[in-house]
């Protein structure tokens, strides 16, 4: 007797970016270049501590599975970016989910700050729409398509 198998989950991505404007753009680019992926957007880094640490509204696993990239900007209200990415990486249960760094920020301490907190990747947001689609496309392959993480 055969069983049907099991659904694929689509890859999700954790996209923590409190600029209105910034968000529609990268949700709109991978729209246009993926059509496979779910995206949770959350706009603080302190919803998106509770979001991966499974915490208030997000205690249910089914509201809050584990993204397989996590896409964070820097300048967040409440918890900043480089507050969010440490406490990510000092947790054993999340810390081998890839973090990128995307910002507008092209300052070295920036930079720096976010590769001492042992962040994955550093891109800055382009300010024009097709490089960030080519930028979101290319960011999507590899860590989605090409790039191999544990399973969890």
């Amino acid at each position: 007797m055969k069983t049907a198998a099991a659904e694929p989950v689509p890859p999700s991505i954790l996209l923590v970016e409190d600029n209105p404007a910034h968000a529609e753009l990268v949700l709109r680019s991978f729209e246009v270049c993926r059509t496979d992926i779910k995206i949770v957007h959350l706009t603080d880094g302190e919803a998106a501590l509770d979001y991966l640490f499974r915490r208030g509204h997000y205690a249910d696993p089914h509201r809050s599975p584990r993204p397989r990239i996590i896409l964070l900007d820097l300048r967040l209200p409440r918890v900043n970016g480089l507050q969010v990415l440490a406490e990510i990486k000092s947790y054993p249960d999340i810390k081998q989910i890839p973090v990128i760094i995307l910002t507008t920020s092209s300052a070295e301490t920036d930079i720096s700050g976010a590769y001492e907190r042992h962040a994955n990747s550093y891109l800055v947001k382009p300010a024009e729409f097709e490089e960030l689609m080519q930028l979101i496309e290319a960011l999507g392959k590899y860590w989605l398509d090409w790039n191999s993480t544990p399973t969890r």
